[in-house]
């Protein structure tokens, strides 16, 4: 863990390192946030990021999800996604369950041309596969909107892991 001071006195190259993956594989923005330091708190840091992506072009914004792996499929992932995935028992689906994933993850892929994303911590594996059921009756718009949404739960999520507001003190 990193304190709020360390991130600010950071040097450039020590920022990005730090934050880079708070936002799956897109260092861009990691990049973008480092310009705005100093920051007075992690909320602060968080809402410069997404406002970084909310100003992006769409493309962007695609790229960004679809730099996200799908649910439940056994493929290289960020150290920070296998954990999350762990976490919600998506690691250790029987046969039948992982069948069942990939088909609607198929599915969900050939509607939207991006990956089923969820912010998983605090779920099941039951409650993300509802989820995915659910939402892909959903319109390509709310959809898109949906995913970047569910990003940015999992951006604050690894934040709040990996910055501490003050260093500790006794």
């Amino acid at each position: 863990m990193y304190t709020l001071e360390t991130l600010n006195s950071s040097s450039s190259k020590q920022f990005i390192e730090i934050v880079e993956g708070i936002f799956e594989h897109s260092p861009w923005i990691a990049e973008k946030a480092e310009k705005a330091k100093p920051f007075t708190s992690i909320e602060q840091l968080f809402q410069k990021m997404v406002s970084i992506v909310e100003n992006s072009s769409l493309e962007k914004k695609l790229k960004l999800i679809k730099a996200h792996p799908n649910l439940g499929e056994r493929v290289a992932m960020t150290t920070d996604s296998i954990n999350e995935q762990k976490g919600a028992g998506l690691q250790d689906l029987t046969p039948e369950e992982y069948s069942n994933f990939i088909n609607l993850n198929k599915r969900y892929m050939e509607k939207f041309d991006f990956p089923f994303i969820i912010a998983v911590r605090g779920k099941n594996k039951e409650q993300i596969y509802d989820a995915m059921k659910a939402r892909i009756d959903h319109e390509i718009d709310l959809e898109f909107q949906t995913a970047l949404k569910e990003i940015y739960k999992i951006a604050k999520f690894r934040l709040e892991e990996k910055i501490i507001p003050a260093a500790v003190t006794e």
